[in-house]
C-alpha cells in the first residue's frame, strides 16, 4: 500500500506496482478539463491528475479486470471519486466511438513498454509490460482520434524506446511537443523520458530532471508518498 498525500493506492490485486515512472508522468503531464488515462492500472495516475486539475473529469481504462476492480476501489476510498470514471475497455475500440473523438483535453499512458523481450510467465504481467495488446502505434492512434485539437498526449518510456515512441506520433499525425531526459544521477545518462505530443506544429521544450533533485521535489511535493 502506498500512502499519498490525498489518497492511498491499494496494489494487491495489480501487476504493475506504484513506480516512479508513474508518479512523475502523473506529476508532469498538462491536464485540462477532461482527461483520459489509458492503462489506469491502479488508478494512480487518475488520481494524480484529479487532485492536479480540481475542475477536470477524468476517464480511465484499463482492459484487465482485477486492475479495473483496483482503480475502482483506490477511486471510491478518494476525495475525488465524485470525477473520476473507470471503464473495462481495450482503448483501440474505445477510440473508436464517435462520441467520444476530440473530446480530451489530455491524454495520459503509462505504456506497457516491452517490445521484443521475453514475456513474463504472469499473463497479467505481460499484459501490463509487454506491447501485446496496446503496440506505440496503436496508442498513438487512438490518442489522435480522442484529443482534442488543441489537446496534449503525455507518456513515459524507457530511453532506448524513445525514438521509436516519436516515430509512430509522426505516422499518426502528433507533435512531439514537449521532453524531459529523466536521470537517475547527474552522472549518468537518461534512462526515462517524459514525452508528450500536440495535433499541430510546435517549438519542441526540452528539459531534464534528476531523481531526488529539487527539481523533482518541487514537481512531486504535492503527492509525497511513504511506502508502508
Amino acid at each position: 500500500m502506498f500512502q499519498f498525500r490525498q489518497f492511498t493506492i491499494h496494489q494487491d490485486l495489480c501487476a504493475m506496482k506504484v513506480g516512479t515512472d508513474g508518479v512523475l508522468l502523473g506529476a508532469w503531464a498538462n491536464g485540462g478539463d477532461c482527461i483520459l488515462d489509458i492503462g489506469t492500472g491502479t488508478g494512480l495516475i487518475a488520481l494524480m491528475m484529479a487532485q492536479r486539475f480540481a475542475e477536470a473529469r477524468v476517464v480511465a481504462v484499463d482492459i484487465d479486470e482485477a486492475a479495473v476492480l483496483q482503480a475502482r476501489q483506490n477511486v471510491a476510498a478518494s476525495p475525488f471519486k465524485e470525477r473520476i470514471e473507470i471503464f473495462q475497455h481495450p482503448i483501440q475500440s474505445f477510440a473508436n466511438q464517435s462520441d467520444l473523438q476530440g473530446q480530451f483535453s489530455a491524454v495520459v499512458c503509462n505504456p506497457p513498454f516491452f517490445t521484443n523481450s521475453l514475456k513474463a510467465p504472469d499473463q497479467q504481467r505481460t499484459v501490463a509490460r509487454h506491447t501485446v495488446t496496446l503496440s506505440y502505434a496503436e496508442l498513438m492512434r487512438a490518442a489522435a482520434k480522442l484529443l482534442s485539437a488543441d489537446g496534449e498526449l503525455s507518456v513515459v518510456v524507457p530511453f532506448d524506446y524513445q525514438r521509436q515512441m516519436q516515430d509512430e506520433a509522426i505516422f499518426a499525425g502528433l507533435f512531439t511537443s514537449r521532453v524531459c531526459a529523466v536521470r537517475t544521477t547527474a552522472s549518468k545518462p537518461p534512462r526515462r523520458y517524459l514525452l508528450a505530443f500536440s495535433k499541430s506544429p510546435c517549438a519542441c521544450q526540452k528539459e531534464e530532471l534528476t531523481i531526488g533533485s529539487e527539481y523533482y521535489q518541487q514537481l512531486t511535493r504535492d503527492f509525497y508518498l511513504i511506502r508502508e
